[in-house]
């Protein structure tokens, strides 16, 4: 496997073209049929109160803000319902860190869920798992169990950013530190639950901290074997407040570069995802040739990065069409990566 010094090298070589190869070979040996795969589902947010203030996120409002609200069950059952009618198989949901939202709540809702519609409940993050645990006076360990005899089935790799704690500390310090994302997912996927990894960066982070953030899902997806896929994508900044610090995002350069060398390096990784929601359409395409095997979901709902100024968008046709310009064969997939459709 690539060693890190080998994979820093890469972060400071110019030659991307050659590095897209390499991580198109890594592609082809994973995914042989040439299939890129899709997903059909939506995200739904359901609360934006949150007590942490992250620099880099436009979407939150602190309690007791008049324009904070916690979505109704009725309302959280009339979305589902809407992606089920638009041929969705999975909910993506996360919120904000709520300081008075306890476990029974959780419950509650995705019980309520399950027992209303047959979809798939790929929701919370590492920091809401251990806010729940906070505010319930739980275990992780107890916490993840259950939500997940409630009708949680796998949890999204949102909330890791960098890890790395000094750049956490520098971006979202009261957020959870690097030790307590790894340990969300570790007792996750000891209790038979299937994760996804993600990377925000361009945040004014070094590359030897990009690097320990890669490091440390190597190590775990080795480890544990949990991980479905590892998704990078660029801090947006129109909205934020870190963006007065960090003057440029991420070009396309430097994220098709970050995306190879994230396929090279991750080679325990069945899926690496191309992302059209940050870089557009035209950058995702390319991504195919980059490592990317998937291109994500057509997201019928998206309120979070939408807020940090991403105002991309695609249809279940579109993202069929770039995949087949590209090359490959567009595949709907669930949730856990199984292409079983036949479109």
């Amino acid at each position: 496997m690539t060693t890190r010094e080998e994979a820093l090298d890469l972060f400071r070589s110019d030659d991307l073209i050659g590095i897209g190869m390499e991580a198109d070979r890594i592609r082809r040996k994973w995914h042989p049929e040439n299939v890129v795969s899709y997903i059909i589902d939506r995200n739904i947010n359901y609360t934006n109160f949150c007590t942490e203030y992250c620099s880099f996120c436009a979407f939150y409002r602190p309690p007791g803000h008049a324009e904070g609200y916690v979505l109704p069950n009725e309302t959280i059952y009339a979305k589902i319902q809407e992606t089920l009618d638009l041929g969705g198989t999975g909910v993506l949901m996360q919120g904000g860190l709520h300081p008075d939202l306890k476990i029974e709540w959780y419950e509650d809702l995705f019980r309520g869920i399950k027992q209303r519609f047959p979809i798939h409940l790929h929701c919370l993050s590492a920091p809401e798992v251990t806010n729940i645990a906070d505010v319930s006076g739980l275990s992780l360990r107890d916490t993840i169990a259950r939500l997940r005899d409630a009708g949680l089935d796998s949890i999204p790799g949102g909330g890791a950013e960098i890890l790395d704690d000094a750049v956490r500390h520098r971006i979202s310090r009261l957020k959870c530190g690097t030790q307590e994302w790894m340990d969300v997912h570790r007792t996750a996927h000891q209790l038979g639950m299937r994760t996804t990894a993600t990377m925000m960066f361009g945040c004014g982070e070094t590359l030897e901290q990009r690097m320990n953030h890669l490091e440390l899902v190597r190590g775990l997806q080795e480890e544990t074997g949990g991980f479905t896929a590892f998704i990078p994508w660029t801090f947006q900044r129109e909205n934020t407040s870190l963006g007065r610090f960090v003057k440029e995002e991420a070009t396309a350069v430097e994220y098709l570069q970050t995306l190879a060398i994230s396929r090279i390096y991750l080679e325990n990784f069945d899926n690496v995802q191309s992302s059209w929601v940050t870089q557009g359409l035209k950058t995702c395409q390319l991504g195919l040739r980059f490592g990317g095997n998937d291109v994500g979901s057509i997201m019928i709902e998206e309120n979070v990065v939408s807020a940090a100024g991403a105002h991309h968008r695609a249809s279940e046709e579109e993202l069929r069409r770039i995949i087949r310009d590209a090359g490959f064969v567009p595949k709907q997939r669930d949730t856990l990566y199984r292409t079983y459709f036949l479109n």
